[in-house]
């Protein structure tokens, strides 16, 4: 008598384990995706960064104004590190406070 509910249970059994397999599968696969996006993000993230205070180093030794030293700053990462501006879809507005932000960063410095 169980053993033939057993019986008949069994291929309902695996195809609900099966379900229940593909479910969390699934589900590390998106949390994987999450995760990696994330560290491409902030990989684009720094090497912008990077880039910004190069280029305004640069500008800065040379002994450039401001607005040049920003200008400067600008053309320096979209040269060096295109991708990266291309994955963030920074606006040029942002970019520019940015660079800002890394000229405030390095008079305060000096």
């Amino acid at each position: 008598m169980i053993a033939d509910i057993l019986e008949a249970l069994t291929p309902l059994l695996i195809d609900l384990f099966a379900l229940l397999l593909t479910i969390v599968i699934g589900w590390l696969g998106v949390q994987a995706n999450r995760y990696l996006g994330v560290q491409v993000e902030a990989r684009h993230r720094e090497a912008l960064h990077k880039a910004l205070m190069s280029g305004v180093m640069r500008a800065a030794e040379l002994g450039w104004d401001r607005d040049a030293i920003a200008d400067e700053a600008l053309a320096y990462a979209r040269q060096s590190v295109p991708d990266a501006i291309r994955a963030l879809d920074a606006p040029d507005s942002v970019l520019r406070q940015l660079a800002e932000a890394k000229i405030r960063q390095l008079f305060k410095r000096v």
